[in-house]
């Protein structure tokens, strides 16, 4: 019986060792998404708050002589 008990602990303990790795790469999965999110979603979206104001400003003032 105490064998039994010894051995149903080693069980749990390597599952528990998958589970952890398991959950170690999922958690950098979502790290990546979400560095690739930023990358790819956010910073174009912050630039565009600059370069949008800009490009109307020269755009709107080439109406400047005309109107």
């Amino acid at each position: 019986m105490e064998n039994e008990l010894f051995q149903t602990i080693k069980e749990q303990g390597a599952k528990l060792d998958a589970i952890w790795k398991s959950v170690e790469k999922t958690r950098k999965y979502f790290l990546v998404i979400i560095w690739v999110t930023v990358i790819l979603f956010v910073l174009p979206l912050a630039g565009l708050v600059f370069i949008i104001p800009q490009f109307l400003d020269v755009y709107l003032g080439s109406f400047n002589g005309l109107l």
